[in-house]
């Protein structure tokens, strides 16, 4: 897979925390730009927020319908059947992203993968696998594609993981959020789960606790 493309906003000069936040299907990289103001982080964070933007590719459950995506869609069934070479391409792509900003001179520790939907189950590819510890995963409304081939970096046992879900939520069914708890504690983990009343999107009240879920693990 090719470099990605990405929106780079910082609350600060010289951040010393980044977080790096990934879109759902058909999106961008735009999505979640106007999230940043709302997380309700202290005055003077700094912080490296990078929104990247998934490369274009045809989407099976879309008609091969090429647009911007993680990877493709092969059917809607419970499981959801994936592509998961694409996946795990798309994970080490972003993961190039991390090594960025850690070269950049973020301690690993200080970098956060959130992802929605489609860009979460990327963000639990990459936030369990990669070598490095890393201060967290943020997965909204989303679900845990790669549970049963997911190799766990001994650095991220025990990483803070935060998942969030719409009780309405007609595109990935909340019963989705449910199994990626479930399967996280069998591989040892301690996910904290939120549900709000709302369909496949994100709401203020998500967003402030996110706010704290960042300020306790990054600043």
């Amino acid at each position: 897979m090719q470099q990605l493309q990405y929106i780079e906003l910082e609350t600060k000069p010289n951040p010393t925390a980044a977080v790096i936040w990934l879109h759902g299907l058909g999106a961008s990289g735009h999505d979640f730009e106007p999230v940043v103001p709302e997380l309700g982080l202290p005055e003077n964070a700094a912080v490296r927020f990078i929104f990247p933007h998934a490369p274009n590719m045809p989407v099976t459950i879309n008609g091969g319908m090429t647009m911007p995506a993680w990877y493709d869609i092969k059917a809607m069934d419970i499981d959801r059947i994936v592509d998961t070479d694409q996946l795990m391409a798309s994970s080490d792509a972003v993961g190039k992203l991390v090594d960025r900003e850690i070269e950049r001179g973020i301690n690993s520790e200080n970098i956060v993968i959130a992802g929605f939907s489609q860009g979460g189950a990327v963000a639990y590819e990459l936030g369990l696998s990669y070598p490095k510890r890393l201060g967290g995963i943020l997965a909204l409304s989303t679900y845990f594609a790669t549970a049963k081939t997911v190799q766990v970096s001994d650095a991220n046992r025990g990483i803070p993981i935060n998942i969030y879900h719409g009780t309405h939520d007609p595109m990935v069914p909340e019963s989705l959020g449910r199994q990626s708890v479930e399967k996280l504690k069998e591989l040892g983990f301690d996910p904290s789960y939120r549900t709000f009343p709302m369909e496949h999107s994100v709401c203020l009240e998500e967003v402030q606790d996110i706010g704290g879920f960042l300020r306790k693990h990054l600043l």
